[in-house]
């Protein structure tokens, strides 16, 4: 295995079909499995060829769980396997509706120390992104089945602003919690 790890791809590699419906399980299972057989501890003593082989190795296998585990990034790969040229940093949607929604949304997050329970207005904030991210999820995996690439890539754009929102949820929680914590 150790010769092909570094021409799989992602999928592959850690012996899943290729879709979007992923089993985190199993991904951090192979994830385990993988570093036991190329980890660079178990090549100390190897040749200078034998340790390069290692770390080139392992890097592949992180980024490959890493954008596995990702729905952003997986949904990326899967239209890069396809052909399409997708760069995160070069997209966005230009859904006018959407993109006033996010905008209001991050209003609230500015104003959220202002209310009298910003950690329940909060937490509705993140189930609400956990619902449309599903929602997303399910159109990026739809479109991606039937071969609607330009959709799903639309649905990626989106995902993208989902991603960010959860993580200033989560960052404003975070600080709160330690703010109260004083």
């Amino acid at each position: 295995m150790a010769k092909d790890i570094l021409t799989s791809n992602f999928f592959e590699l850690f012996d899943l079909p290729v879709s979007y419906d992923v089993d985190l399980t199993k991904i951090q299972q192979q994830y385990m499995e993988l570093q036991k057989q190329v980890h660079p501890d178990k090549f100390a003593n190897g040749s200078d060829q034998e340790k390069r082989l290692s770390m080139q190795q392992t890097s592949w296998i992180n980024e490959a769980q890493a954008t596995l585990k990702d729905s952003v990034l997986r949904a990326s790969y899967l239209l890069k396997l396809k052909g399409m040229d997708f760069s995160l940093e070069n997209e966005t949607t230009m859904d006018a509706v959407f993109l006033m929604s996010q905008l209001e949304m991050r209003e609230k997050m500015q104003h959220v120390k202002e209310q009298d329970d910003p950690l329940t207005a909060l937490d509705l904030m993140a189930k609400e992104i956990k619902n449309t991210t599903d929602e997303m999820m399910q159109g990026f995996a739809d479109s991606y089945q039937t071969e609607k690439f330009d959709d799903a890539r639309e649905w990626i754009r989106k995902l993208q602003f989902l991603k960010k929102a959860k993580s200033e949820v989560n960052t404003l929680m975070a600080d709160i919690e330690d703010e109260l914590m004083r």
